[in-house]
């Protein structure tokens, strides 16, 4: 498969910049084979001179073969480009297909959610394609975001309004709870350095665990709660104070408010 010239519209942002030096760092695309665009092209791509950098969105868009949408949702109607016949690919939340069709005069769209891990190659990406979305667009897609990480094709909508809310908010949900943690160490007499170096290995290291040795979440507390010990009281403290539902409602929230923006994008 040729390799396309992609055009990153908010290419100077820190997602856009993050997806592209994955496309780079990976060899997907050469330097001369990437374009961005953004309001402030005074910088570029730290570390790659041949990168293409403007301030027309128009020209990107003439230019690319694809055409990755990373802008503010709020900011999308600000964003004038005709891609007619072309791959777009949204990273925008809570943006839907009929408008980004409608926007972009393109009917190959694809909607995809990265999260801040994209820029250490660590991002989990759903996406979703438009019926006018051929099969060599859905592979590229693939491709590309496998380069920032992993990633799935998911066959609804909805479910990237969903995935937005689970996956898309990238480290702020730990970094939730490495705050809770660090506060209530804290409140122990810990000083903050100690504490916050501690609650960074709990939620940053230890749980590098997950996955690596095919045992499911589920099984790991399981294990954890059965085996009765300091452990366990732990986990059935934050059980028994409502952490589920918590954990719930935040996602809840958080769908509710793509969903929303979906409703008005």
């Amino acid at each position: 498969m040729a390799k396309p010239t992609i055009g990153i519209i908010g290419g100077t942002g820190w997602l856009g910049s993050a997806i592209a030096r994955s496309m780079l760092k990976a060899g997907f695309l050469e330097p001369s084979q990437l374009i961005l665009s953004s309001r402030s092209t005074a910088h570029g791509l730290t570390g790659w001179p041949d990168v293409t950098c403007t301030a027309d969105n128009q020209e990107l868009a003439a230019r690319a073969d694809v055409i990755i949408l990373s802008v503010r949702p709020d900011q999308f109607s600000a964003v004038e480009i005709d891609a007619r016949g072309k791959l777009v690919i949204s990273v925008m939340a809570g943006v839907p297909i009929t408008t980004l069709a409608e926007r972009t005069n393109s009917d190959r769209i694809v909607r995809a959610m990265p999260n801040a891990a994209a820029e250490i190659g660590k991002s989990y990406t759903p996406w979703f394609a438009s019926d006018g979305a051929e099969v060599e667009d859905k592979e590229l897609v693939r491709r590309l975001f496998e380069t920032c990480g992993s990633t799935d094709e998911v066959f609804r909508e909805a479910d990237i309004d969903y995935l937005t809310a689970l996956t898309g908010s990238g480290p702020a949900f730990p970094a939730l709870l490495a705050q809770a943690m660090i506060g209530h160490a804290l409140d122990k007499g810990l000083p903050r350095d100690i504490a916050t170096r501690a609650a960074t290995a709990v939620v940053a290291g230890a749980s590098q665990l997950l996955g690596v040795h095919y045992v499911s979440p589920e099984e790991t507390v399981r294990a954890f709660l059965d085996y009765r010990g300091t452990t366990a009281a732990g986990l059935q403290g934050m059980i028994d104070g409502g952490f589920i539902a918590a954990v719930g409602a935040g996602l809840d929230a958080a769908e509710a408010a793509a969903t929303a923006m979906s409703r008005t994008g």
